[in-house]
């Protein structure tokens, strides 16, 4: 699998696991200090090529998409879920397999700018995504079959947003995830 976009990585293992699941070429933010330089070549990689934020599942890989993708509109977003990222209590893009890195990629989402929000912040409630002993798990779960990643509630709100989740595709993947929620004589646990 050749990808035709640059793929923002955190470090050097990171491409190493790249290179070993696809043909493509990387720019290594270096960690979490992300520098102007590194910045100004993703916005080159970007207009040339298109870039790919693909950063581990955990605070600092976020906070670096977030720095990146506030800078250079119109990235394409890959998420790996945390379970496919760790190994040994560590988590990583270099802890995955092939397999998980070439599904990442191939699930790809772009950047979406619209006028209106698609989905409101009451709708997190509504939903069970916030305010819910149980919205943690269905976060995790929404956010892994969806393929943006998982994040907190105002994390979430923001990626289904931003990443152009349609509202058919959100109440699709809910409702397979729902029933995981039910308790024992059809009652919603909600």
């Amino acid at each position: 699998m050749r990808i035709k976009e640059v793929i923002v990585v955190e470090g050097y293992h990171d491409k190493q696991a790249i290179d070993a699941a696809v043909i493509a070429d990387c720019l290594i933010s270096g960690g979490s200090a992300v520098n102007e330089t590194f910045l100004r070549q993703v916005e080159r990689a970007a207009r040339d090529r298109g870039v790919i934020l693909f950063t581990d599942p955990d605070h600092a890989g976020e906070r670096i998409r977030r720095i990146v993708a506030r800078r250079v509109p119109g990235c394409k977003h890959a998420f790996l879920p945390r379970h496919e990222a760790m190994a040994g209590g560590d988590i990583g893009i270099e802890n995955a397999k092939p397999d998980a890195i070439r599904r990442a990629l191939e699930s790809v989402r772009t950047d979406w700018a619209g006028e209106e929000p698609e989905f409101s912040w009451a709708e997190m409630t509504e939903y069970g995504l916030t305010a819910h002993p149980r919205a943690a798990t269905r976060r995790q779960h929404l956010g892994e079959k969806l393929g943006i990643g998982y994040g907190n509630a105002k994390a979430l709100w923001k990626k289904l947003n931003m990443l152009g989740v349609s509202r058919e595709e959100f109440e699709r993947v809910y409702q397979e995830i729902e029933p995981q929620f039910q308790l024992q004589g059809g009652k919603s646990s909600s």
